[in-house]
């Protein structure tokens, strides 16, 4: 019983630093791509893009899909790289390599401008690191199951400097459990991941937050905005299910398809340049309030939607960021519409996060999670987490009421 709890406990630490060594690897390539593609050298991507010249935006994109794709025709030629939730869940063996080549794929795709989440690649990256590492240690089953899982929540916090959503990625999401095992190891694991990739993700900026004074008026916002968080982000849900290839591409045609995402992305980005990458961008300039009316209404529509051209044309990524970067635009064209025709004065950026903390919540059923992230993500003040957890739990009570009455009605039919 010693030795298993020493080997346990070992095997914590070892996924904790491979972790972290993962989200650096995948932030380190990021840039790298990002940088080679709208050739800059320091900076968000939000100004690359918005200082390299239309044709390098229209262009860089498309390039970067051509090579994905071809990485992933090669790839797929012997078969699927199998989902890494369901092969944790189901007790299967991590295919590292095939898992992590596919991962800087993604980070290749991401980095030159694809409207899809980054988040995908770290945690294969981490779940691929973390098996190897823990291969001759004697655990069970359901040690693995627990371990690999919070290596994979804690390469989403090392990428986002985000330790306690990390922690709840993995123990509410993919291991979908409380236990005091569970998530201890979870918080174990993801600080310690961040710890390990903080000198290369560290990023702070200073930001205007409303008055502490107002947050009465904000928890009611919070409410009143959960019904218009439900609808983009059961919207969301669905544009994204639709899109996605069943069964997967796997012929060349994935080359000049990707491609074709990548042009029509760099194409809009000419006019619009918080398009291209995971949606930081469009969270960036949400939060900053710099975005006009038209803005956020144009990028509210081209975001989902050049997302799940992506998907369409075969490629793989994340949705985390896609799925907030769409609920701040919302937020944010709210707030910009109330403030011009009613003549308020409410704050774009508390307002624009509120509202993807109630999209998060929706698209992935977890409104714990998607509270903290937000907040762990943007820093704001300790009581706006107060209104975020609102808009979370008013948006998923807004849906669990919607299904269970759906539900009713059909049992009244049948």
């Amino acid at each position: 019983m010693a030795r298993r709890t020493l080997e346990y406990a070992c095997a914590v630490l070892v996924i904790g630093l491979l972790a972290g060594v993962a989200g650096a690897a995948t932030t380190l390539l990021l840039h790298q791509v990002e940088h080679l593609t709208y050739h800059y050298d320091f900076g968000t991507l939000l100004g690359g893009v918005g200082n390299s010249s239309p044709v390098r935006r229209a262009l860089g994109p498309m390039f970067g899909g051509a090579v994905a794709g071809f990485g992933w025709w090669m790839l797929r030629r012997s078969g699927d790289v199998p989902g890494l939730t369901a092969t944790i869940a189901e007790h299967r063996p991590i295919q590292r390599l095939r898992m992590s080549i596919d991962a800087g794929l993604q980070v290749l795709l991401v980095g030159s401008g694809a409207s899809l989440g980054r988040e995908g690649a770290p945690r294969q990256l981490a779940a691929a690191f973390g098996d190897l590492g823990i291969s001759r240690l004697s655990l069970t089953a359901r040690d693995r199951e627990i371990l690999l899982a919070c290596a994979a929540g804690a390469g989403l916090g090392a990428v986002y400097s985000v330790p306690l959503g990390g922690a709840f990625f993995a123990a509410r999401i993919l291991l979908n459990t409380w236990h005091p095992r569970a998530v201890g190891t979870a918080l174990i694991t993801s600080s310690l991941a961040v710890a390990v990739a903080s000198p290369v993700t560290h990023f702070e900026h200073t930001l205007t937050w409303p008055d502490p004074h107002l947050s009465y008026l904000f928890v009611i916002l919070a409410v009143a905005i959960a019904p218009l968080a439900v609808t983009v982000g059961l919207l969301f849900d669905k544009v994204m299910s639709m899109a996605r290839p069943k069964p997967q591409i796997r012929s060349w045609l994935l080359i000049p398809a990707i491609a074709f995402a990548g042009l029509v992305t760099g194409i809009c980005s000419i006019w619009w340049p918080e398009l291209p990458g995971n949606g930081r961008s469009v969270l960036t300039v949400s939060v900053s309030a710099g975005l006009t009316l038209s803005g956020a209404a144009v990028i509210l529509i081209l975001k989902p939607l050049l997302t799940a051209v992506f998907l369409r044309m075969g490629a793989v990524g994340g949705l985390i960021t896609p799925a907030m970067a769409t609920g701040a635009a919302a937020g944010s064209l709210l707030a910009l519409a109330l403030n011009h025709v009613a003549g308020t004065h409410i704050q774009v950026s508390a307002l624009s996060l509120t509202c993807a903390a109630g999209v998060l919540a929706i698209t992935q059923r977890a409104p714990a999670f998607a509270a903290l992230f937000v907040w762990e993500l943007a820093r704001p003040p300790y009581w706006l987490l107060i209104v975020f957890l609102v808009a979370a739990f008013a948006a998923h009570g807004i849906r669990l009421l919607r299904e269970r009455n759906r539900s009713r009605r059909s049992d009244i039919v049948t």
